[in-house]
């Protein structure tokens, strides 16, 4: 039987960043993901918690820069260098 993560297991791995939803950071929420639940009397039943575990999207992957980002950069770091060069004299 595959063990079913608890709440906060799941919490962890959406703050971690490891699902691709949020950066890697903490979050400070007021009520964590969960608590609605179980103040109501209902916390989420070990299929629910299963369906989420499955749902999560994974790390999106890294996308190479483009032609326009790259040039983009290089027209910024060329107007970067006029100033510093022009500020010199």
């Amino acid at each position: 039987m595959t063990q079913v993560p608890t709440t906060d297991q799941i919490r962890n791995t959406i703050d971690s960043g490891a699902t691709g939803e949020k950066v890697a950071f903490p979050d400070p929420a007021a009520v964590p993901l969960g608590t609605d639940a179980e103040a109501a009397g209902d916390p989420p039943t070990r299929t629910e918690r299963a369906i989420e575990a499955q749902a999560q999207i994974g790390q999106p992957p890294r996308v190479a820069p483009n032609g326009v980002t790259i040039y983009l950069a290089a027209i910024a770091a060329v107007g970067v260098a006029i100033v510093l060069i022009g500020g010199m004299n």
